[in-house]
């Protein structure tokens, strides 16, 4: 769906009055889109959209995906949980996988940020050197 520049900006602002600490406040955005569907202004189909959209965003920068080797055990889970909610401010849910094919270390990714200390991934840039 194509969403005009009013529209983006309306549902930008919106966005922001419901995350008023960076924070999204769920009834809030649940009682902006009740709002929206009731009044029904110019545009409101586009602007819903855009909102939704920024609400998966949010949501998808509050989800932690730990990739490991091996089954991390409870200690390294806790530290790695820690860490991450002090840089992130807390909030955040954690995924723990395996996956074989990392040969050791541990690939984190929260929302578009990633961090990537398996020795798969050493090994591929060494290759990469040559």
């Amino acid at each position: 769906m194509k969403v005009s520049k009013d529209a983006a900006s309306a549902a930008r602002r919106i966005y922001r009055l419901c995350a008023p600490e960076g924070r999204l406040d769920e009834d809030k955005i649940r009682k902006a889109f009740k709002k929206i569907a009731e009044a029904k202004p110019r545009d409101y189909r586009a602007i819903m959209h855009s909102l939704l959209n920024l609400v998966r965003l949010d949501d998808k920068s509050r989800q932690a995906l730990i990739e490991s080797a091996t089954e991390l055990d409870a200690a390294s889970r806790s530290r790695i949980e820690k860490n991450l909610n002090e840089q992130y401010g807390g909030g955040l849910s954690f995924t723990y996988n395996t996956n074989a094919e990392l040969l050791g270390g541990v690939k984190i990714r929260v929302g578009n940020d990633v961090w990537d200390g398996s020795v798969q991934s050493r090994l591929d840039r060494l290759a990469n050197a040559f």
